[in-house]
């Protein structure tokens, strides 16, 4: 984060066109991207004497704290953290091999799946769920990664071929000292037919996914779905209708894969196996909820304090904090789409 720095000289002659201490408080609350952006230092002769210096040191301590949360470079607190609600488990009590076995490493229960030219890997959950909570805390491969998926999601595809429901965690892969793009996605019966309507939002993440591992998690309950990025509420999805919402039962899927086509700025940039392998690892798996053998009166989680489901102020306040400074495309509000086929974009 970076501070406006304000020091208010004795002598009237120096920086003559310099802001009034109010009006640089002014400037600091009312310009995020100032903020986010800008050291000023309004000064023109060497700090000789510590009573000076003193004032100095208070002014920044003022200007640090007077500061909105909602401008810092961290989300603000979601006042509630649904994953420690549930237990980690173990990859083979929950998980499987689906494709890709030679690509797969299990140790001490963090897994690690890597793609290079001769093929990717993928795991799915033992069982279909109709609700829950879904997590893992995922490092992904730095560098050059174009054309590179890594992916945590939920999906029923095997099941209904063509037709089928998705709601997906994608990373997509970028170039070199560009950020990582988080895709979000909904997919609703169709999917592969021709007629594929996604529903992407993407994101920039506040810190470097590369550098240690962070929870990424889908929360999907007949009434809403909501993805969460350690705890933060990011994005959430509304049933308005049952045309626009998953209820079939879906498994939950993990994955690299070669997406070059399409993953990296369009197609533009394709993945580069001279700098194979790229690698993706996945640690602290949690899935918990109403699978689809659960009796009918299994009663689906929550993303809030509230059992009724929700989000609660807070963490809406922590949504809009990232969607307003991370959020870099929404399909409802891209022109080039056609929006008679994404009604809930319209209330």
């Amino acid at each position: 984060m970076c501070i406006l720095i304000y020091i208010k000289l004795h002598s009237p002659t120096l920086l003559p066109s310099a802001p009034s201490f109010e009006q640089s408080l002014s400037l600091f609350h009312s310009n995020p991207a100032f903020v986010h952006s800008s050291i000023i230092l309004l000064s023109s002769y060497t700090l000789t004497y510590s009573p000076f210096f003193m004032t100095l040191i208070f002014l920044f301590a003022i200007l640090l704290f007077m500061a909105p949360s909602s401008n810092a470079y961290w989300p603000p607190s979601p006042g509630y953290w649904p994953s420690s609600r549930f237990r980690t488990m173990s990859f083979y009590k929950g998980f499987r091999n689906l494709w890709g076995p030679q690509h797969q490493r299990l140790d001490q229960n963090a897994l690690t799946i890597w793609l290079d030219r001769t093929t990717g890997s993928g795991f799915k959950s033992v069982r279909p769920f109709r609700s829950g909570y879904f997590g893992a805390s995922i490092k992904l491969h730095p560098g050059y990664t174009a054309g590179v998926i890594t992916a945590f999601y939920l999906s029923n595809n095997e099941a209904h071929p063509g037709f089928h429901d998705e709601v997906d965690i994608e990373f997509l892969g970028t170039t070199f000292g560009k950020p990582y793009t988080l895709q979000t996605n909904v997919y609703i019966r169709g999917s592969g037919d021709g007629k594929i309507i996604g529903r992407e939002m993407k994101f920039h993440l506040w810190f470097d996914p590369t550098k240690d591992f962070h929870h990424y998690a889908i929360l999907w309950s007949p009434k809403e779905i909501i993805f969460l990025v350690d705890d933060v509420p990011i994005r959430r999805y509304p049933r308005k209708s049952s045309a626009t919402f998953p209820l079939r039962p879906m498994w939950v899927y993990g994955s690299i894969w070669d997406a070059s086509s399409w993953a990296t700025e369009d197609g533009k940039y394709k993945a580069d196996y001279r700098y194979q392998p790229f690698v993706a690892r996945y640690n602290n798996f949690k899935a918990g909820g109403c699978s689809a053998y659960a009796p009918r009166w299994c009663h689906p989680v929550s993303a809030s304090p509230y059992r009724s489901g929700g989000l609660s102020r807070q963490q809406y306040r922590a949504m809009r904090w990232v969607q307003r400074y991370h959020m870099v495309y929404n399909y409802c509000q891209d022109p080039k789409r056609d929006h008679r086929l994404t009604p809930e974009c319209w209330g």
